[in-house]
């Protein structure tokens, strides 16, 4: 099974509305994934996400019940994809990643985008609803592209090379 993480930095506001996002579209494309988010700090540990996302998400269907937590390293060898919110999340995890192979599964959430492919997703935590709902737009055409993408390079359960 393809396991995807999602990675901010306190894990209660962009990377849990991506494991919540991604969650929903897998399960309107019958896809079964394991997805997870986490942030690089600690300051949040054991706590619901942020309301005011969660109020963003349920307007659109969505229900967000992750819990925060920590990055570990040892979620390099459990996740196929490991999918940071921002630049300086990605430069944190590359810090972290001691083999090559870790560093191949790093992206930005939007690397596969259609429409955002490469941009940060801005941290809308300092910032009205408006902000919330731009984020859920944002996530929802970065996991769109995801699903593409590991769709794409899924034979018969197993990892191929992807034919260009």
């Amino acid at each position: 099974m393809t396991a995807v993480l999602f990675v901010c930095l306190g894990n209660i506001c962009r990377s849990p509305a991506a494991e919540a996002m991604l969650r929903h579209l897998a399960l309107q494309h019958q896809l079964s994934l394991s997805i997870q988010s986490c942030g690089i700090g600690g300051w949040h540990i054991g706590e619901a996400p942020d309301e005011r996302m969660q109020q963003a998400a349920r307007a659109r269907g969505i229900l967000m019940n992750s819990r925060a937590q920590q990055f570990h390293v040892n979620f390099f060898e459990e996740f196929d994809y490991i999918l940071a919110a921002d630049k300086e999340v990605l430069q944190n995890l590359r810090r972290q990643a001691s083999e090559p192979h870790h560093h191949s599964k790093l992206h930005l959430m939007t690397a596969f985008s259609q429409h955002h492919r490469g941009k940060e997703v801005p941290d809308p935590y300092y910032f009205d609803v408006v902000a919330f709902e731009q984020v859920l737009s944002i996530l929802e055409d970065a996991c769109e592209g995801l699903l593409q993408e590991i769709t794409a390079i899924k034979v018969d359960g197993e990892f191929a090379t992807k034919k260009t």
